[in-house]
């Protein structure tokens, strides 16, 4: 299935190929994901694409300063014509909702996602709705841009399985870009490839991709290493520990295996635990907190043992 909608991405996309098994990834695992990138780097594209590939609905929300929690949730509206409220259900309530620019919504709206990103469902005026399935939410950041943005509370955060940045395609990559767009919009033509129950049937079976014991153990050893680094004011939550072995789990079935290995945690902490810690410095960019979670990963012994076993 993930050779499917890669090849199925690859029409439109270009030189994104790592990028998008990592999101992938994420999606299997029941995660979402935070993109932190420049403008103009196919965030939404990518985000469109895969909505497309999985036949599932995509909602598009532009997160502003005035923007309020019930223009996300939905709110109910009474009608005259028949002295009721009916509910009128936000854009939240999609397969993939894509959060752009996240930051620049206030920490009262961006909270409205907290529900929804956690527990899949939604509680309008007390009562408690359930999301469609699957349900992930991208969201992205502008690094670049500060003014008029709103720094996303560490419980906001939290609720992300990964962090990624778009990186720069190279200049063949560009070229070819800018060939493929000369004439048509290949986004046009792109269709379903799988349904949105094969990817929830997917997902259910990589939480039987094996873990050996040994695996959990490097895990929460890379964990317990990031409370004690000097280099970080906050380390990694039990949570994080349990989303990296879940994503290491979905890395593994789309690269082929049944069971997780450590090069797997090792090429996977720094997207599922960079954006949860904080620095001495004070910086929280995708490079340098993922040069700071690398340092720390190099620091702990490798597990020997048979992973398969």
């Amino acid at each position: 299935m993930y050779l499917k909608v890669l090849d199925n991405v690859r029409k439109v996309m270009i030189g994104k190929d790592e990028l998008f098994s990592l999101i992938f990834s994420a999606i299997l695992s029941g995660g979402h994901v935070l993109l932190e990138d420049n403008p103009g780097t196919g965030k939404t594209t990518l985000a469109k694409c895969i909505a497309k590939s999985i036949d599932g609905e995509m909602n598009r929300v532009q997160f502003t300063p005035d923007l309020m929690p019930q223009d996300i949730t939905g709110i109910n509206v009474y009608s005259r014509k028949d002295e009721e409220f009916h509910l009128i259900k936000g854009p939240v309530f999609t397969n993939i909702l894509l959060a752009d620019e996240i930051n620049r919504a206030t920490p009262r709206t961006q909270s409205a996602l907290l529900q929804a990103m956690e527990e899949r469902s939604c509680s309008i005026d007390r009562e408690t709705l359930a999301l469609p399935e699957p349900f992930l939410v991208i969201a992205t950041e502008n690094p670049i841009e500060t003014t008029g943005t709103y720094p996303l509370p560490e419980a906001q955060l939290d609720r992300f399985l990964i962090r990624v940045a778009m990186d720069n395609l190279d200049k063949d990559q560009e070229i070819f870009l800018l060939e493929r767009f000369k004439t048509e919009n290949p986004m046009t033509e792109l269709s379903a490839v799988v349904s949105c129950n094969d990817v929830i049937k997917a997902s259910e079976d990589i939480k039987r991709v094996f873990v050996h014991k040994c695996i959990e153990e490097y895990i929460v050893n890379i964990s317990a290493a990031t409370r004690r680094s000097n280099k970080l004011l906050v380390g990694v939550s039990p949570r994080a520990s349990l989303a990296l072995m879940r994503i290491s789990q979905a890395f593994a079935a789309i690269s082929g295996r049944n069971y997780v290995t450590p090069d797997d945690v090792r090429f996977l902490a720094p997207f599922a635990f960079g954006h949860r810690v904080v620095t001495v410095s004070g910086l929280s960019s995708v490079g340098e907190c993922s040069s700071v979670i690398n340092e720390i990963v190099k620091g702990i012994p490798v597990p020997t043992e048979k992973w398969t076993e």
